[in-house]
């Protein structure tokens, strides 16, 4: 809470407090107030009387707030008037707010509250919609044309009434950027027009009461003046209030990678696995993961070929090549330029960094597996594999009989693929796991990489798969492939922002 004061002070001046009225019209008990030096341009509103008794009682133990200029007002429904009208903002206030120059000198200062009506259990199934959370507010259904979807957040909701009813002001408010770079707020800035002033943010656990590892940013804004939001700079402090760095948020974004990728959409019925990917974001990380089949979540499903493959692969890559933090939580993943297209051995960095990830969750016990990326001689198989689709491919080889028939009469001779020597590590890796695998007795010959780690470290009593193995050996394979794989990430991430799926 200091510093977002100090912010207030750098952006507005030294003698802030002095020249500008202050309403926290979100304030609970008054704790955002807390350091505030003059008490005779302060004013605190909440909608629990209870809250109210709570700042009077803190002014009795001097709290540096007046007794009348903290009352009970429901921010979202109740009538803007005056107490001397029959309404509850107190005069002085509302003289303020009602002068146009005047309300230019009033800073809405809050911390509104974060709850929005769907969450991430919503999102899966899981759960319903929070009960009562923007339903109960009449200014819901009047501002939805308006910011669309934006109103089933409370903080949105805060802001929207603010700019209409109390245009003019100095917005200093603490919230989530979603604002500012949420495809479900497109329409909501188009409304919310403003002058970003300067901000921060940290991580949102560091806040009572307030889960999960995402942003929450302190942003300053001059409503009087109009401009739509594009770039928004904010410092970066840690939850030990160490600064460390700027982050940049985006406005008016181009077209997502989602819309991108669907273009490559190919038949069902010659499918050799499923993308399955949600969200453009990287809060949407641990659901974009290759399978087999369809699903009934609300997952959206790219089927996957010869034709679409190396696409695909570059879509998982840069979706996990990148570590989702608190941080870059809510960046947006962008449709491409074109300059990918002509670099192969980004191409084949991509699909071996797919073929040998975690989330490449393909398993023979739903089908066939076209996913092995070795011959049975160089991992010294038990048996002939049902399928050389991935080995053909690397390879620059048609399969054929029936196989030509299941992956359609329009093929292409390609030329062999090159690796780098970050992929082919990779690879080597990899070939010295599955060796150890077809090693032991009366194994699935067909197995996955899925099946291989389910085969070490089985499941535990919830039916999900172990972290680890008590085989020493297989721990460190799957070590040293997870090192190689980190390794041709980290020559992957560049390109991700050089080739515009990411803005820096």
């Amino acid at each position: 809470m200091e510093l977002s004061q100090k912010y207030l002070t750098d952006t507005l001046g030294e003698n802030w407090q002095d020249e500008y009225y202050i309403w926290d019209c979100a304030a609970g008990t008054g704790n955002l107030l807390a350091g505030l030096t003059n008490k005779y341009n302060i004013y605190a509103s909440t909608i629990d009387q209870a809250d109210i008794n709570v700042m009077l009682e803190r002014i009795e133990h001097g709290a540096n707030l007046l007794k009348n200029h903290v009352f009970q007002f429901d921010f979202l429904n109740d009538e803007f008037k005056p107490v001397s009208q029959g309404g509850k903002i107190p005069d002085s206030l509302f003289d303020i707010i009602r002068d146009p120059e005047k309300r230019k000198k009033l800073v809405i200062y809050i911390n509104p509250p974060y709850a929005e009506a769907t969450t991430a259990k919503t999102v899966t199934g899981t759960g319903k919609n929070k009960a009562g959370v923007t339903t109960n507010f009449k200014i819901k259904q009047q501002l939805n044309p308006l910011i669309g979807s934006a109103s089933n957040e409370l903080f949105a909701l805060f802001m929207a009434v603010i700019y209409e009813k109390l245009n003019g002001v100095v917005l200093g408010q603490f919230s989530t950027l979603k604002f500012v770079n949420g495809s479900n707020f497109r329409k909501f800035r188009n409304f919310f027009l403003a002058e970003y002033l300067g901000g921060f943010v940290v991580p949102a656990y560091t806040f009572d009461n307030v889960s999960g590892k995402f942003p929450i940013g302190f942003t300053i804004w001059n409503t009087a003046v109009k401009k739509k939001i594009d770039v928004v700079t904010t410092d970066v402090y840690d939850q030990n209030g160490n600064y460390s760095g700027v982050k940049r948020f985006y406005g008016n974004l181009d077209r997502s990678i989602n819309n991108w990728i669907s273009k490559y959409q190919d038949k069902k019925e010659t499918s050799i696995g499923t993308l399955f990917y949600r969200g453009n974001d990287f809060q949407n990380q641990k659901y974009i993961y290759i399978g087999m089949g369809s699903t009934k979540a609300h997952d959206s499903e790219l089927y996957l070929s010869e034709k679409n493959i190396i696409s695909a692969a570059i879509y998982f890559s840069v979706r996990h090549s990148i570590k989702a933090t608190w941080l870059n939580d809510r960046d947006q993943f962008l449709w491409p330029t074109d300059v990918w297209q002509s670099d192969r051995e980004f191409q084949t960095d991509c699909l071996a960094f797919t073929l040998f990830h975690s989330q490449n969750k393909i398993t023979s016990k739903e089908g066939t597996n076209h996913w092995i990326p070795f011959t049975e001689r160089e991992v010294n198989a038990q048996e002939r594999f049902e399928s050389h689709f991935m080995t053909d491919f690397i390879h620059g080889k048609l399969r054929p009989g029936k196989d030509r028939e299941l992956f359609g009469p329009e093929t292409h001779q390609p030329e062999p693929l090159s690796f780098s020597p970050e992929a082919q590590a990779v690879f080597e890796a990899g070939r010295a796991l599955w060796k150890y695998y077809h090693s032991k007795p009366q194994v699935n010959v067909n197995a996955s990489l899925y099946d291989i780690r389910e085969y070490f470290q089985g499941r535990n009593a919830k039916g999900r798969m172990n972290a680890g193995s008590d085989d020493r050996t297989y721990m460190e394979l799957i070590g040293e492939l997870k090192n190689k794989l980190g390794l041709l990430a980290d020559k992957i991430k560049p390109k991700i922002y050089t080739y515009g799926f990411l803005k820096t």
